[in-house]
C-alpha cells in the first residue's frame, strides 16, 4: 500500500466516524477565531470557549480591541494561561488588521505570519475555516496520530506539515484535521490509545507492530 493510498483511507475511516467536522473553538466572525485560536496556546479549547463569550462581550468589535490596553484584555483572559504575553498579542494584532490591512483579516500565509503571535498553526487554521483554502493545521493530534499511522516522521510541525500536503487531497486536508482533533481526544489519546476500537487498526503502522509484537510472543 503507498502512502498516498493509506491516507485515502484514513480520509474515508474519519469522515465515516466523524462526519461532522467542525473547529472545536467557539466564534462567530474570522477576528474572533482568530483570537480564540491565540488564546488556545498551550490551553485547551473548552477552557478559551468559556473565556471568549465575556471577552468578546467587552471588545465586540476589532476597533474596541485596538482601544483596548493589554492589561485590560489581560483580565478578561487571565485563566488561559501566558495571558500578558496572550494580551499583548491580541492588541498588536488588532491594530495590524486595522492600520495594515484595511481592518480585514489577511486571507495570505505571508500576511498572516505577520501578526503578533501568529504562526503557521493559527495561519492555517484561518486560512481553511475562513477562507476555505487547502490547509495543515500540525497540532499535537495531527503529528502524533499521523505519526502512529506511519503517514509522517518526526515532530517538528513545519516538516509533517509538508509531509500531509504531499499525501491529502487540497480539498480534504482541513476538515481531515479537524477529524483528528476529535479522534485524538476519544480514541488515539496520547497515553493508553484504544487501538482495538479504532477505525483505522487495519493499516496503523502502529497497531500491526504492537499486533506482531503480541503474536510473537
Amino acid at each position: 500500500m503507498t502512502p498516498k493510498e493509506q491516507t485515502a483511507l484514513a480520509v474515508e475511516a474519519l469522515k465515516k466516524e466523524y462526519p461532522d467536522s467542525l473547529c472545536s473553538l467557539t466564534y462567530s466572525d474570522p477576528l474572533q477565531l482568530l483570537i480564540a485560536t491565540r488564546l488556545s496556546a498551550q490551553c485547551t479549547d473548552a477552557r478559551v470557549n468559556k473565556v471568549t463569550p465575556i471577552l468578546f462581550s467587552r471588545f465586540p468589535t476589532l476597533e474596541s480591541f485596538c482601544e483596548a490596553t493589554p492589561e485590560e484584555v489581560g483580565r478578561y483572559i487571565h485563566s488561559c494561561g501566558l495571558y500578558q504575553t496572550k494580551a499583548r498579542d491580541i492588541c498588536g494584532m488588532c491594530r495590524m488588521i486595522r492600520d495594515d490591512f484595511g481592518s480585514a483579516i489577511p486571507d495570505s500565509m505571508e500576511e498572516l505570519l505577520r501578526l503578533p503571535g501568529v504562526g503557521r498553526k493559527t495561519a492555517n487554521l484561518i486560512l481553511g475555516d475562513v477562507f476555505h483554502k487547502p490547509a495543515v493545521v500540525t497540532d499535537t493530534h495531527c503529528i502524533r496520530i499521523c505519526g502512529r499511522l506511519g503517514l509522517s516522521e518526526g515532530k517538528n510541525p513545519r516538516k509533517v506539515e509538508n509531509q500531509l500536503r504531499s499525501l491529502l487531497p487540497p480539498d480534504e486536508s482541513n476538515d481531515f484535521c479537524h477529524r483528528l482533533v476529535l479522534h485524538g481526544r476519544a480514541v488515539c489519546t496520547a497515553r493508553n490509545p484504544q487501538c482495538r476500537i479504532c477505525c483505522m487498526n487495519r493499516f496503523c503502522k502502529k497497531y500491526a507492530t504492537e499486533e506482531k509484537g503480541s503474536t510473537e510472543k
